[in-house]
């Protein structure tokens, strides 16, 4: 017995050195990572491609009359739950913001006052998006991330007119993760894009391609295809297949330029087939060049700079490093807490009951791009509780047609009329006045349910993280039956 438990114990003492080993492994591939270094290169051409694509997307935005539109002509503006301090800042206000905006944006191409040129875009951007909710885009959220991201990196510091100013500024090498934090952010998108492709509707219903595809029938070449149902079927999985794999491809080196060749099909075949998505194939397919070497962007540098070599012929060994010891630490720390959020944040509404596309509990902010056909019709009712006198809102009085279609199938935005609803009637002169509202919605051909409790009254609910008890169950067993 003795024999044993002294074997036992060597075994014992074996195992955990071989753990403190493997431990020790694991920590000093950490830090040689966090001490390694790349060029600047890559950074400084996505920064180039960033910023040409957000003042050419600026430009669009106010040619196209949209600032009138979505931030002007407005009565009344959807802020999303603990932004509701955000305001319009009326005509002249909103076109001085987007004035700015794509001045900060073509300073942040050319590096020129680059550390206030790129907080300024983040901030201006990220204030328009966050005054109407109805106005929400995934890529709009994904800017606001990588422009936030661009503050804390030295994307200025190579091939740009700060270093024409101030030659000192000048680096050439930089921490490996200051590129590869942009790498992670795209690879974020990709992945958690095709996750969220992961259910029954898009796998096993090709929904909502199957509604959307026959639409397209009028394009050359390809349009009859886009009437068959196995058509639809075959791009809901590839997209899957591709948005969970293309990260995977795009890291190795051996897999990079295959890779990229089907980033291209993919987001030009999104743009001719769904342009309502907007800028984001275009976005997309530009910044994820930087999954790229450091030579091929050293290269192109060369090319596009006209034979200027005092913008690229510098030297190669010289090292960024942080004014303060702790401030890189700091940095890295925050880094930590911001990719654990974006980990998290897409797998939220698992904390909320019932069908998220339904709900929509959870549904923003998780990279879910284009997943459902959904369309709905709301009535509301005012009532005065002294009189018992009840009356229709025409919507339109109030609310613009983005703003309608959004309203009509998002329960929070109905939560907010509901309560300026109050309000505006309030002011008319009814007392203590009840909002109630009946909504029918359809979701991937279901055909129209109720979507809330029309019988309660929406000024006594608050807005908060919690599940809306309002909102009626979506019933499974109708949508097979009408499928039938």
């Amino acid at each position: 017995m003795e024999t044993g438990i002294k074997t036992f114990t060597a075994e014992a003492r074996r195992r955990g050195e071989k753990e403190m080993i493997n431990f020790a492994s694991l920590r000093l591939c950490g830090e040689n990572y966090l001490n390694s270094t790349t060029h600047i290169a890559p950074l400084a051409v996505f920064r180039v491609i960033f910023g040409g694509m957000m003042f050419a997307s600026v430009i669009r935005f106010w040619l196209k009359g949209w600032i009138e539109t979505q931030y002007i002509n407005p009565k009344l503006f959807f802020p999303f739950y603990g932004f509701e301090w955000i305001k319009p800042l009326g005509e002249t206000g909103m076109y001085l913001v987007f004035a700015a905006m794509a001045i900060a944006a073509l300073f942040l191409m050319l590096g020129l006052f680059y550390r206030i040129s790129a907080p300024v875009f983040f901030i201006l951007f990220t204030y328009v998006e966050l005054i109407d909710k109805s106005n929400y885009l995934n890529h709009y959220y994904f800017i606001s991330i990588v422009s936030l991201l661009l503050c804390f990196v030295p994307a200025n510091r190579y091939f740009s007119l700060d270093v024409l100013r101030k030659p000192s500024l000048l680096v050439t090498q930089i921490p490996s993760w200051m590129v590869d934090i942009f790498k992670l952010q795209l690879a974020i998108v990709y992945f958690f894009a095709g996750i969220a492709k992961l259910n029954y509707d898009w796998l096993f219903r090709a929904m909502p391609l199957v509604i959307w595809l026959p639409a397209k029938s009028n394009l050359p070449l390809v349009g009859e295809l886009l009437n068959y149902k196995l058509t639809a079927y075959v791009f809901s999985w590839f997209g899957a297949i591709y948005d969970i794999l293309i990260p995977f491809f795009l890291f190795n080196k051996r897999t990079q330029n295959i890779a990229y060749f089907f980033v291209i099909v993919f987001h030009a075949a999104t743009a001719i087939i769904l342009p309502v998505i907007g800028m984001f194939p275009y976005i997309m397919i530009l910044a994820t060049t930087i999954f790229f070497s450091s030579e091929f962007h050293k290269n192109l540098i060369r090319k596009i700079s006209f034979g200027k070599k005092y913008l690229f012929n510098h030297r190669d060994d010289i090292t960024f490093s942080f004014s303060r010891p702790f401030a890189g630490k700091l940095l890295l720390g925050l880094l930590c807490l911001h990719f654990t959020v974006q980990v998290l944040l897409p797998f939220r509404y698992l904390l909320y009951p019932g069908n998220l596309f339904w709900t929509e509990e959870g549904y923003r902010f998780s990279w879910r791009v284009m997943l459902m056909e959904k369309g709905g019709t709301v009535f509301f009712y005012v009532k005065d509780l002294a009189t018992g006198k009840e009356s229709e809102v025409v919507n339109s009085m109030y609310l613009t047609r983005q703003q309608e279609k959004m309203l009509s199938t998002q329960p929070d935005m109905m939560l907010q009329y509901a309560h300026f609803l109050a309000a505006e009637y309030g002011n008319k002169g009814y007392v203590n006045p009840a909002v109630r509202a009946e909504s029918y919605v359809t979701l991937n051909g279901s055909g129209s349910k109720p979507f809330i409790n029309s019988s309660m009254d929406l000024t006594k609910e608050k807005e908060s993280f919690t599940s809306k008890n309002w909102i009626l169950p979506f019933e499974e067993k109708e949508l097979s039956y009408a499928e039938r």
